[in-house]
């Protein structure tokens, strides 16, 4: 059986809202494709053994990774550290379950760590993270190696929506990055946890687009003379 992708929207009250304040549907309408970041968050086999909707958007985090590196952009790989409980999360989710999302990012390189439909290829980064937000300082190795690279522009994709990828696209926004959230290429449990994170990136922290769409921005990008 074929694993499901959200059903996810926008609410039309939200896309008005948006289309009054800056006069269209969309925030970011142009992308430099070598000034863009694909981050794909956490797709390793401890959520995707677990969570059928992280399964259903393998594909599209891969279209998207293929075209977006073939453009001349980045591919960026974010996985969970593997490092001890904190006192406080183990206060707060019990023993037992703190060690589990502690391990959560299992064992071996960064690399073999990755859930095994995926590929990394000669220029794409691989970085870690200790926290929900791979932008939070002090508790993830990215955003150096975006800064070096003089990314503006990050598609988030991964998993969860409602947590680490909500997490990523509030900080992003908040350092000033340019934000898309791939509605179709991030999962979450339920589609109304899905639903709720798209809206509040939508409405607040960045724009929300199809894969279809992200991959059309990307091809006309590339068209665009140096």
């Amino acid at each position: 059986m074929e694993a499901p992708l959200h059903d996810w929207h926008i609410e039309a009250r939200e896309y008005a809202r948006q289309e009054d304040r800056r006069g269209r549907r969309h925030a970011y309408e142009v992308i430099v494709p070598a000034r863009t970041a694909l981050l794909v968050i956490d797709m390793v086999p401890f959520f995707l053994n677990e969570l059928p909707y992280t399964r259903g958007i393998v594909p599209n985090v891969r279209r998207i990774a293929d075209g977006l590196r073939a453009a001349g952009g980045t591919v960026a790989w974010v996985l969970p550290t593997n490092s001890a409980p904190t006192p406080a999360s183990t206060e707060f989710y019990g023993e037992k379950v703190a060690a589990m999302y502690a391990a959560s990012g299992g064992e071996g390189t960064l690399a073999e760590r990755l859930w095994h439909e995926f590929q990394v290829h000669e220029g794409d980064v691989l970085a870690e993270k200790s926290a929900t937000s791979a932008f939070f300082p002090g508790r993830s190795t990215l955003p150096p190696m975006l800064e070096a690279r003089g990314v503006d522009t990050v598609l988030i994709t991964g998993t969860l929506t409602n947590i680490c990828c909500e997490s990523t696209a509030r900080d992003a926004s908040t350092l000033g990055l340019r934000v898309i959230m791939v509605a179709d290429a991030n999962a979450a449990r339920r589609d109304q946890d899905h639903n709720a994170a798209l809206h509040n990136v939508y409405r607040t922290f960045g724009d929300v687009r199809a894969t279809d769409e992200v991959l059309a921005l990307i091809r006309a990008g590339a068209a665009v003379p140096a």
